[in-house]
Order: C-alpha cells, then sequence, then structure tokens
C-alpha cells in the first residue's frame, strides 16, 4: 500500500538562505525534502541554482539580476535581507521559516522572534527563540548554549558549563525558566 502526501503552500517552514559557505550540504537537501518556498539573496543565489535547487523569491534592490526565469524579487529597502524576508513571511502568514546564514546578528531577528516559528542555522548550530517554561528532551551530555542576555534563569536537567554553556545532566528532559525577557535565543549543535 502506498501514501501520498500532499503538501500545501506554507505547510511546511520556508527557507530563507543568507549565505551557505558554512553549511552540510547533506542538512540543505534535509531543510528542502518538502519543497519549501525559498527566498535568497543575490549573492547566494548562484550557490543555490549551482547546487539545482530552484528559489522562489531573490532579495534585491535590483531586479535585473540574471537567475531562473521564474525567480519573484523582494525588495531590500531600508532592512536588511533577512528582515526583508521576515517581514515578507510574517505579512503573508507563514507560521515558520528556517534561515541559512554565515553571518549571525541575533539582533536582527528579536522583532519576529514570536512573530514567526524561527530555528536558524549557523555554523554548526541550530538556534530558535524559546519562553520561560520551555522543556525538551535530550540524550545525557548534549550541549545547549544560551545566546541572548538573561536574568535570573532557573533550570532543570542540565549543568552549568559556565560562559552560559550548559550540558544535559541525563538522557531526559531539560527546562529553562526566566522571567525577562520575554524570551531566549539558545543553540544546540546540529
Amino acid at each position: 500500500m502506498s501514501s501520498h502526501h500532499i503538501v500545501r503552500e506554507k505547510q511546511e517552514p520556508a527557507l530563507l538562505v543568507l549565505g551557505l559557505n558554512t553549511f552540510p550540504a547533506e542538512m540543505l537537501g534535509q531543510l528542502l525534502e518538502w519543497n519549501p518556498t525559498v527566498i535568497t539573496t543575490k549573492e547566494t543565489a548562484q550557490q543555490l541554482i549551482d547546487f539545482g535547487i530552484k528559489i522562489d523569491w531573490m532579495i534585491t534592490d535590483n531586479p535585473h539580476s540574471p537567475v531562473q526565469s521564474d525567480v519573484k524579487f523582494m525588495p531590500v529597502g531600508n532592512d536588511t535581507p533577512g528582515e526583508a524576508a521576515l517581514k515578507y513571511l510574517v505579512t503573508h502568514n507563514y507560521p515558520a521559516v528556517n534561515v541559512i546564514c554565515d553571518d549571525l546578528q541575533l539582533k536582527d531577528y528579536l522583532f519576529f522572534a514570536d512573530k514567526i516559528n524561527l530555528v536558524i542555522f549557523h555554523n554548526d548550530q541550530k538556534i530558535y527563540p524559546v519562553h520561560s517554561g520551555f522543556s525538551k528532551w535530550k540524550p545525557a551530555g548534549d550541549k545547549i548554549e544560551i545566546l541572548t542576555h538573561q536574568h535570573e534563569v532557573s533550570y532543570s536537567g542540565l549543568e552549568s558549563l559556565g560562559n552560559h554553556q550548559f550540558s544535559t545532566i541525563h538522557d531526559g528532559f531539560f527546562s529553562l525558566r526566566f522571567e525577562e525577557p520575554a524570551f531566549l535565543f539558545i543553540a544546540e549543535k546540529v
């Protein structure tokens, strides 16, 4: 018996590719598995084309770039390319986005952290915002890093390694609780 999956537009996270220089090709294949909306910059477009990946949107103020014929153009304006793309995705009710970047500036994502399910892949890290009360199952010895400044975070299932880095104590759930800010960005190895 075979099963057929119908993937509706916006059902899977969009893929925003801001840089590919530190991202493994096999991980890219996993993120493209369900044919997401692919948005990229003019600078990164050629790398995607060389991999045989169809681009849906290019973020550029120069819409006369030689790329695939059916690419739509998204103006940057006064925003960073990432901000322009995230504004588009939020405005058009995308529920989630995976972002691949070479240069990470978390401040560019702060405004969007509570508006769209956001996962950022940078170097060998998977970064995402969490609210107080967040918990996740991890195997013993996995490393977690808190990337944003926090006041009085309490945690369970973790031991501090110093410098905002933690390790899971045993197989099972770890949890984070904090008062401010409304969310924290945490990172784990991919």
